[in-house]
């Protein structure tokens, strides 16, 4: 895993196509490509390193449902690949992996079964990253429709003990809604689970919301993840990996 913070661009399928949700909403869903491997040129040519990848069906369904264009965006890519969305099996997370996928990144599941994760951390660690989606700090799971009754910053500390080396922290009020992110709830779960990794997601939108993120200045704020701002041409990827290589 790099010890640099990347702007890490996202792709999330449905159906096969390019699409982004508000809130993880399936009716508020917006459809931007039928080819997801276009994009993949654009953002290494950008300079990105590495690429988000959720397969929302997966997400929904709880099983991978997008695997063969995942196998097409991995071979194109000499980005790092990190796939989430319905990994909740051993056999699924093996298919993502032969499939090119680097790190596979499990939410429901690990909520859920803590000690499948744990498992799954003591033989994967380094290509294991958790997802921690919260509503109202609360974790959420199943494609966000159901509330764990877990506290976020609670759940995620306890991945710390587990060996987790890396997390992804999701605040799902902001995600697809280009309002900035919720920099209190970030730095807070940065500092309650440093030295773990912590990379954001929801709500990053232009330069400005990089720089804050970047201003926070947390060594273990490893990245931020960016999907709808970069579709409506809204964020610049290019500036914006520029602008951390400068900081």
């Amino acid at each position: 895993m790099s010890n640099r913070f990347e702007i890490i661009p996202a792709i999330d399928l449905h159906h096969g196509q390019v699409v982004r949700l508000s809130q993880g909403k399936r009716e508020e869903r917006t459809v931007y490509s039928d080819d997801p491997v276009q994009f993949v040129e654009q953002f290494q040519a950008a300079g990105a390193t590495r690429l988000h990848v959720v397969d929302l069906n997966g997400a929904f369904d709880g099983r991978l449902a997008n695997l063969e264009v995942i196998r097409q965006i991995c071979e194109a890519s000499r980005m790092t690949v990190e796939l989430g969305g319905g990994l909740r099996t051993m056999p699924d997370i093996e298919s993502a992996w032969e499939a090119g996928v680097r790190d596979v990144i499990i939410g429901t599941r690990a909520v859920e079964d803590t000690g499948f994760l744990r498992e799954l951390l003591n033989r994967h660690g380094d290509r294991v990253i958790v997802g921690v989606d919260a509503k109202d700090g609360i974790v959420a799971t199943r494609g966000w429709t159901e509330k764990s009754g877990l506290q976020a910053l609670d759940f995620a500390r306890g991945l710390l003990d587990w060996g987790c080396r890396k997390i992804i922290y999701t605040d799902i009020a902001t995600d697809g809604m280009l309002s900035g992110p919720n920099l209190v709830a970030l730095e807070s779960m940065a500092r309650a689970v440093s030295p773990m990794k912590v990379v954001a997601s929801g709500g990053i939108s232009s330069l400005e919301d990089v720089t804050a993120i970047l201003d926070l200045k947390r060594k273990n704020i490893a990245g931020a993840i960016t999907g709808r701002a970069l579709y409506d041409g809204r964020l610049d990827l290019a500036q914006a990996v520029q602008l951390t290589q400068s900081k």
